[in-house]
């Protein structure tokens, strides 16, 4: 069966993450805490929905172990941001930068 070949993708390029730690040439750090604490806020919800800190069914930590497991997302999220992150931080703060001018 012949099929016609994919087309490649022409858009404009997807945003690079930024690489870990902060650019040098940080003239907003408002925004840029803003726009890291919204990435971690989002990081904490993916890790949240993809099941990181439940409890097991059998041999779990009690009531205290499911009580505490969103400060463990949180730090975790925490961290992927202040390693770099997935990309969304810089792409905000560069959107909020670009407003502020």
């Amino acid at each position: 069966m012949d099929r016609p070949p994919i087309a490649a993708f022409t858009g404009p390029p997807m945003p690079q993450a930024a690489p870990a730690g902060r650019p040098p040439s940080d003239d907003h750090p408002a925004l840029r805490s803003a726009a890291e604490a919204l990435e971690t806020q989002f990081l904490t919800e993916m890790l949240k929905a993809a099941g990181l800190g439940e409890t097991p069914e059998s041999f779990g930590g009690g009531a205290g172990e499911s009580q505490f497991a969103s400060f463990l997302r949180q730090e975790q999220a925490e961290r992927i941001v202040q390693a770099g992150g997935i990309g969304l931080a810089e792409s905000i703060f560069a959107s909020l930068a670009e407003r502020a001018g």
